[in-house]
């Protein structure tokens, strides 16, 4: 019953803009804070950027930190991915994940443990 969806990806050229989206089902996304991690081809998966379940707190890996914005709607039970200045490097798989627990303050945020709901996936790619 509990299950992230992520939208929004596509191809996109260098340089250019995407807003992913990261919609919750069966529970109240607002109670969780949200992690974004990105797979590409070949290598392991990457926390891209995080934020605590009120908004308060954000956080983003250095190679995407003044390009992308992560952001909440909890009204909308959706947290977003603000993604400018694209590069071909960020192509990838993207995905929004929750830990189990609600309101948990994680400690280690890009680490894939700290999280158990994940979405399926959305696909952004970056090419001329």
């Amino acid at each position: 019953q509990v299950q992230l969806v992520e939208s929004g990806g596509g191809l996109v050229q260098p340089g250019g803009s995407l807003r992913l989206s990261c919609a919750a089902s069966g529970f109240t996304l607002g109670r969780y804070a949200i992690g974004w991690f990105r797979q590409a081809p070949g290598k392991e998966r990457e926390g891209v950027s995080y934020i605590s379940s009120g908004g308060g707190r954000t956080l983003y890996t250095d190679s995407v930190k003044d390009r992308f914005t992560i952001s909440r709607d909890n009204a909308k039970n959706t947290v977003y991915l603000q993604m400018n200045s694209l590069k071909p490097e960020d192509t990838a798989v993207y995905y929004c994940a929750a830990p189990r627990r609600s309101y948990y303050a994680i400690v280690n945020w890009a680490a894939h443990y700290e999280y158990d709901y994940w979405g399926q996936g959305t696909q952004v790619t970056v090419s001329s």
